[in-house]
């Protein structure tokens, strides 16, 4: 029983993620079956995918989340905001955003903020999470990144899409979680396909975990 709670404890601050371009209907009909039975915290998705999942999930109190300005964060403020308007307007509940990566590397963190800012804005009530893509940054503007998405009223700070040169690291969490402080999400994504690398991210500070090996994660 002990063993069970965990795993539920553990399922519950999951991610359940599936982004691939060529991921079908039946794909993602499929891990919104594996959450409800997981009992994940969310069902992760690219946003042309929000109704389909919001009505597999109806009920189950899994929620509904999509990815916006995905993967690479380059896409102009108001597309991002577009986008995440007829995401919410589709049933999702969260909202992972990529952060405009090129300012953040140009320093230009008044524009980065505006950018976040405005996607916290068409979220509604919806959480916004920002993915800081942490493998293309310095330690310095992880900081400046973590303290723009904290300014803009974001809900979370995430590190990675998982579709870059790498995923999450314990070091990085931890920066994250001392740059944010005790009340603000932090999500750890990117390369987390077991329970142990899970539960050392839980420990360095992460909140929410994005995996797509939830089933490997929680040993079901």
């Amino acid at each position: 029983m002990e063993v069970f709670i965990m795993n539920y404890q553990l399922a519950g601050k999951i991610d359940h993620t599936l982004l691939k371009a060529n991921a079908t209907k039946a794909d993602i009909l499929r891990i919104c079956q594996e959450a409800k039975e997981y009992h994940t915290a969310s069902v992760c998705v690219n946003s042309c995918w929000a109704s389909t999942v919001k009505e597999a999930l109806e009920g189950s109190g899994v929620m509904v989340c999509c990815v916006v300005g995905f993967p690479l964060g380059a896409m102009s403020t108001a597309a991002k905001a577009f986008e995440t308007a007829d995401a919410v307007n589709h049933g999702a509940q969260e909202i992972d955003m990529v952060i405009n990566i090129g300012m953040a590397k140009a320093g230009d963190w008044d524009g980065v903020q505006a950018d976040i800012a405005a996607v916290v804005q068409a979220a509604g009530a919806a959480a916004v999470k920002v993915i800081l893509e942490t493998c293309l940054l310095t330690d310095a503007e992880k900081v400046n990144a973590c303290l723009a998405a904290k300014a803009a009223g974001a809900a979370f700070v995430k590190t990675s899409t998982g579709f870059s040169t790498a995923g999450a690291t314990v070091e990085d969490i931890r920066l994250m979680r001392e740059t944010v402080g005790p009340d603000m999400g932090v999500k750890a994504a990117g390369g987390i396909r077991d329970r142990a690398t899970a539960l050392a991210m839980l420990e360095a500070g992460a909140t929410r975990i994005g995996a797509s090996a939830t089933g490997a994660i929680i040993g079901a």
